[in-house]
């Protein structure tokens, strides 16, 4: 009987302040970080996951793992990878440790990166990436991954099996066709907030001759400047849509207003304009500024608000995030809930890994659920894929397949090391020459 003789965590962070990488109207330093896991077994098994933050609280997450990780040690591990709906409830449910929670923030996030370490153990198992697996489990081996509780007044049992089966006439054919033409991407990368205007010109048309179907920027730091930036981005790129990203920076009447201010410069979505724990804060953007659609999720914290946002009108994209929910299984019910309400789902991936974990999410939903990519596209950002054991590939501005077996989080051992905070080497060396130039790593009023 395999089972699980370990559990590690390690805080990874990387110094992306520094460039302002990232940088937006709320996260105006973040300095990415990976709370990482691996799990390893008797029989020489391993599975990784991570969760992506900001900086500064990466280790709570850390410890959040090792708190539910105890609930799988010594268990038998193929137990686990051949009932990942039971394996999911063990720790999303949990009596005790979902009191912290219930199924949101740290806790939700935490067990999220097991439950998909889990998924990556299964995939290696079988020999394929984390996405075509998905393709090409059974559809009733999916509907029983997914945890329905508290979603069943708008997505029940048969409802997601309908929706499966009817995802398998022509599935050979779009996984074929994924394997050669990949999956449309959009990039952020232009974008971020604390870049200069030259720097924003000049990516912005490497977007375009890269063939990216969309680029993003970043707003809400000061009306003015956001008109400038829209204005030279959107001479910059010509026709290509621009979205726009508020990260949640907004009141509602104040969203309202503001992207009003920037209709002239024919916004393709309004990301975030609020809270997005506001449903209704959100459902009256989306009627006081359409026809700019309203993009969401990168920080919704379950499917139970998804379910909402969807059924009160609320959103016309779902941007789903690998490592916000509880995990692939939870990922997987999002996906179907957006299927059950006819709404594109354009994922999010602004982060360290998040590029790397989230192009199965999409591949997937095209092969085996929606069937289209029609106005369906991956956020990809450059940064930091070359710590990863695949990293993506962008080619002709699309997603190419994924095909190292797991899920793609596993992140090479020497960037683990090197930049594991704060005694890694990489974290010294930037410490050294913070020292030499007198500039400050900590923030004024904490630490980091």
């Amino acid at each position: 009987m395999p089972s699980i003789i370990s559990i590690t965590t390690e805080d990874v962070r990387f110094p992306t302040s520094l460039e302002l990488d990232g940088s937006d109207a709320v996260n105006v330093d973040p300095d990415y970080s990976a709370a990482y896991v691996v799990i390893r077994t008797d029989a020489s098994d391993e599975g990784h996951g991570l969760v992506f933050s900001c900086g500064r609280g990466n280790d709570i997450i850390t410890y959040a793992i090792d708190a539910y990780s105890r609930l799988l040690l010594g268990r038998d591990i193929d137990e686990l990878i051949y009932d990942l709906g039971n394996a999911s409830k063990r720790l999303i449910h949990d009596s005790q440790l979902r009191w912290l929670g219930p199924e949101k923030g740290v806790t939700q996030m935490a067990a999220g990166a097991l439950v998909s370490a889990l998924w990556d153990i299964r995939a290696r198992r079988e020999n394929k990436p984390l996405w075509l697996l998905l393709s090409e489990m059974p559809a009733e081996e999916i509907v029983d991954v997914v945890d329905f509780t508290h979603i069943r007044d708008a997505l029940n049992p048969q409802q997601a099996l309908d929706i499966l089966r009817a995802g398998e006439e022509g599935k050979a054919a779009r996984i074929a066709s994924l394997m050669t033409d990949g999956y449309p991407a959009y990039t952020t990368s232009p974008g971020w907030l604390g870049y200069s205007d030259e720097k924003l010109v000049r990516l912005s048309k490497e977007a375009v001759a890269d063939g990216f179907s969309m680029i993003k920027l970043k707003v809400g730091g000061d009306i003015n400047d956001d008109r400038r930036r829209m204005a030279i981005a959107r001479e910059a790129v010509g026709n290509l849509p621009i979205a726009i990203d508020a990260n949640q920076r907004w009141e509602v009447s104040e969203a309202i207003d503001w992207i009003k201010q920037l209709a002239e410069y024919d916004p393709y979505w309004i990301e975030e304009p609020t809270s997005t724990d506001d449903i209704l804060g959100h459902a009256d953007i989306r009627r006081g500024v359409w026809p700019v659609r309203v993009a969401t999720g990168e920080a919704v914290a379950s499917r139970i608000v998804f379910k909402q946002l969807m059924q009160a009108g609320a959103i016309d994209v779902l941007q789903l995030d690998s490592t916000r929910v509880g995990g692939v299984n939870e990922n997987i019910a999002n996906l179907l809930l957006a299927a059950r309400f006819d709404v594109p789902v354009c994922p999010h991936a602004g982060g360290v890994g998040l590029c790397e974990l989230v192009q199965h999410f999409s591949f997937f939903d095209y092969a085996a659920i929606t069937g289209t990519q029609e106005g369906r596209m991956i956020e990809y950002v450059d940064h930091l894929h070359e710590h990863f054991a695949e990293p993506v590939r962008i080619l002709n501005g699309r997603y190419t397949a994924p095909r190292r077996p797991g899920t793609s989080a596993e992140m090479l051992s020497a960037s683990r090391t090197t930049w594991e905070f704060p005694t890694g080497a990489g974290w010294l060396e930037v410490g050294d020459r913070a020292a030499v130039t007198g500039a400050s790593l900590v923030p004024a009023g904490g630490v980091r």
